[in-house]
């Protein structure tokens, strides 16, 4: 099993990142590798149980997961993604800190079959994937919701 964490900051406060989040097609937006993510029902409900099918590109391979969101609650989105190749979870952790967010990424992708004899070549890939998250997200962020209002200011 390959596992990746990356830990980010951002200064919208903790609902809203959650909420915007909780939507997974957004990964079109800070999952570098991601392609479209579409939701698989025209009238899904962001909730548990949503699904949505996920066309990244990986090492210059189109590959296809439908995700489906098996955790959702103030703090914590767990996304878990399934093909014949592969398991992939995405699970975020939201806390508050002064100033806005703390966003813990974590995904863990298990391989199945003879695809598993790829892990320790793959390790180094979803390692540059997890640094390109780190960088996107917090933009996505910014961008999708807005910069922070500015606090009081101290003299």
């Amino acid at each position: 099993m390959i596992k990746v964490e990356r830990v980010m900051h951002s200064d919208r406060p903790r609902d809203e990142i959650v909420a915007y989040m909780a939507d997974f097609s957004h990964a079109e937006q800070w999952d570098p590798g991601t392609i479209t993510c579409r939701p698989v029902s025209a009238n899904a409900l962001v909730e548990v149980g949503a699904e949505w099918l996920n066309i990244s590109s990986f090492r210059g391979r189109r590959t296809e997961l439908r995700y489906e969101l098996t955790r959702m609650s103030d703090d914590r989105l767990t996304f878990v993604g399934h093909n014949k190749t592969a398991t992939s979870t995405d699970d975020l952790h939201f806390e508050p800190r002064s100033g806005g967010t703390r966003i813990t990424y974590r995904a863990h992708v298990e391989f199945h079959g003879i695809a598993r004899l790829a892990t320790p070549v793959l390790k180094r890939e979803f390692e540059r994937l997890g640094d390109e998250v780190s960088e996107q997200l917090p933009a996505a962020l910014r961008q999708a919701l807005g910069p922070s209002a500015p606090g009081p200011q101290q003299f």
